[in-house]
Order: C-alpha cells, then sequence, then structure tokens
C-alpha cells in the first residue's frame, strides 16, 4: 500500500478516471503535456515510485507517451483508449488465468503469423526497442514486465488489425497480473530465450515459425504457472504440516474412591 493507502492497482484506476474526466471537461486534450511526476504525486496524494509505475501501465495501454528528458503526453487516441469501459479493465482480476492463457492461445501465434505478412519498419522497431528495454532491465522487476508487456503489444499492433490491439488494452490488466508471476519464476534470458526467436521469424516474414515459436512460448508460460501453483499448494502444505496445534487441554482421570468393606 502507498502512504496515501492506495495500492498501484488503485493509483491507476484513479489516474484514468481523473483523465477521462479531464478530456471530458475539456481540460485535457489528446497530445497534451501532463503536469510533472511531483505535481502528479503531489495533487493525488501518492507516492512517486507508486505514481511512476502506474504511468508506466498507461503507457503500455497506449494512454500516455513517455518522452524522455521532455515528460509524459497523452497520445491523440488517448480518448479512444479511455473510452473502454473501467469494467473491462479492471474487472479482469476475476477472470482466472487459465482462461487467460486458453484465450490467449487462441489469439497470439495467429495475431504472431499476421505480423509476420504485416509488420512494417516501424513495428519491427518497437519489437526491437521492447528486446533493447527487456535486456537492459536486470534488476527491474517492474521495467522486464512493462518491457515483456511492450512486446506482446507491438505483435498485436503489427498484425495490422485495429481491433486486435483495442483487444490488447481490454486484457493488459490480466497479462500483467500473469506476468508479474512468471517473471518471479524464471531469469530474465528463460524469456528473452522465446521472444528473440519470434522477433527473428516477424522480421523475416515467416509467418508460420512465428505462429508456431508464440505457441512455444504461451506453453510454456503456462507450465510455468502450473508450477508455480503447484509449488505454492506444497509451500502452504508444509507450513500447515509445521505448525503446531494448539495443545489440547489434558483430561482429568479421577481413580473411584474404595468402597469401605462393611463391617
Amino acid at each position: 500500500m502507498t502512504p496515501g493507502g492506495k495500492d498501484k492497482g488503485d493509483v491507476t484506476h484513479l489516474l484514468i478516471l481523473r483523465f477521462q474526466q479531464m478530456l471530458s471537461d475539456g481540460l485535457l486534450s489528446p497530445g497534451s503535456k501532463l503536469p510533472s511526476e511531483r505535481e502528479l504525486a503531489q495533487h493525488f496524494g501518492v507516492a512517486r515510485s507508486s505514481l511512476r509505475q502506474a504511468l508506466k501501465v498507461l503507457e503500455i495501454m497506449g494512454v500516455i507517451q513517455q518522452k524522455v528528458g521532455d515528460g509524459s503526453y497523452l497520445n491523440p487516441d488517448a480518448s479512444s483508449v479511455l473510452a473502454v469501459p473501467m469494467e473491462f479493465l479492471f474487472l479482469l482480476d476475476d477472470i482466472s488465468w487459465q482462461e487467460l492463457m486458453e484465450m490467449r492461445l487462441i489469439m497470439e501465434p495467429a495475431l504472431a503469423a499476421r505480423a509476420a505478412e504485416h509488420a512494417n519498419s516501424a513495428d519491427i522497431a518497437l519489437l526491437k526497442q521492447s528486446l533493447d528495454d527487456f535486456e537492459k532491465s536486470k534488476g527491474d522487476h517492474f521495467q522486464m514486465v512493462a518491457s515483456d508487456l511492450l512486446f506482446h503489444r507491438a505483435i498485436f499492433i503489427a498484425s495490422g488489425n485495429r481491433l486486435s490491439e483495442r483487444l490488447f488494452h481490454l486484457i493488459h490488466r490480466a497479462m500483467l497480473n500473469v506476468m508479474l508471476v512468471t517473471s518471479q519464476l524464471v531469469e530474465l534470458e528463460h524469456t528473452l530465450a522465446f521472444h528473440k526467436p519470434i522477433f527473428n521469424a516477424i522480421k523475416q516474414r515467416d509467418a508460420e515459425l512465428a505462429r508456431k515459436l508464440m505457441t512455444d512460448h504461451l506453453n510454456d508460460a503456462n507450465n510455468l504457472l502450473l508450477r508455480g501453483r503447484q509449488r505454492e499448494s506444497e509451500r502452504v502444505l508444509q507450513e500447515h504440516l509445521r505448525t503446531k496445534r494448539p495443545s489440547e487441554k489434558p483430561i482429568k482421570i479421577t481413580t473411584p474412591r474404595r468402597l469401605k468393606a462393611s463391617t
């Protein structure tokens, strides 16, 4: 929790609601520059570290664009992204990870194949940027997850289907939660070993290879989640077995008094 009593999800939720209101009131317009991090943190009453992570999520969603040394800007299409009902963005936590992985296995291999067929130079550059950011993220767990999400978002975009990009905005929160789990189960190089071949297949216009490699990547993520859940179940069981049961009060057994012999 942040000092103001809000967790990072609450901060992100608050920022999106506030940006929606500011856009509808005409206080902000797509493409406009946002106040500084210090001003935003003071305005919302949150720690700058929490605000920074919330802004990173908004950047992944496509709501804002952060320019190094210049600050953050609302993207030109921020209005359409923010128009997505909040229920879709933030109640996706109720969806099980099995349902999410099933949906991703249906969608993402096909999108990777389409990306290999339709990606332009800007799409390839964005994919390469996500790999570079990922390699530089050692020691910064959240940056690693943000770079992972950027890679998958870039594939959604490169597929050339605008609806698929909107779908990414809908499921990004659920994907974020899953990636936060899987990233703790493996080293950075493990994920890169999947991302780099997918990138190369897309760059080389090999649609079927991109489809297969994405399927392998998602199956690996699914297996990681299964192992993680099993490991957690075993940990909970061992912890339960180590916990001493409350000592029961010993039952006092009284020996019947001897009957005096009758005279």
